[in-house]
């Protein structure tokens, strides 16, 4: 089985953008989304995929990806997909040996940032740096499942901690 094991953290500063070493922009929606999986479309840059992900709420969870034609991931966002899509830059940064993807959202979610790492392990520690915050990795209104039924726009400034 495919597994995913990502840290999600909010960030207490910009400094992170001096480290980009390259974005990419993204367009994803979800076709389907249960207590047991979300089916998602992405277009990321020129490269479709469909993505099923577990919903086990926590840092590991069963994630399959698959390439499709991009005119068809257009087609499944644009016809078929749950509103508001999420739109986002991913912005690239090693660190510590690790990959970190920072999300910027736009639309609907626009103000969120969120960093995130894979890992190889659950229990993998990883350095942390001086821009990265809070982990909520375990909270669930930061998935983007979550964040096309309940947008950032529509948070609370408690939510937004």
């Amino acid at each position: 089985m495919a597994t995913e094991i990502e840290r999600k953290f909010l960030l207490v500063s910009d400094a992170w953008r001096a480290l980009i070493s390259r974005s990419e922009a993204f367009r994803q929606g979800y076709l389907s989304s249960s207590k047991r999986a979300s089916v998602r479309v992405r277009i990321a840059d020129d490269t479709a995929t469909l993505n099923i992900k577990g919903m086990t709420l926590g840092i590991q969870r069963p994630e399959y990806e698959y390439k499709i034609p991009l005119p068809e991931a257009t087609e499944l966002l644009d016809q078929l997909c749950e509103r508001p899509l999420i739109e986002k830059t991913r912005h690239f940064i090693e660190f510590g040996g690790k990959l970190w993807e920072i999300d910027e959202f736009h639309g609907d979610n626009a103000g969120l940032i969120v960093a995130e790492v894979e890992l190889d392990a659950p229990d993998d520690v990883i350095p942390m740096p001086a821009w990265a915050g809070a982990d909520v990795s375990h909270l669930e209104r930061y998935y983007n499942v979550r964040l096309t039924q309940y947008p950032y726009s529509q948070w609370s400034a408690e939510e937004r901690g």
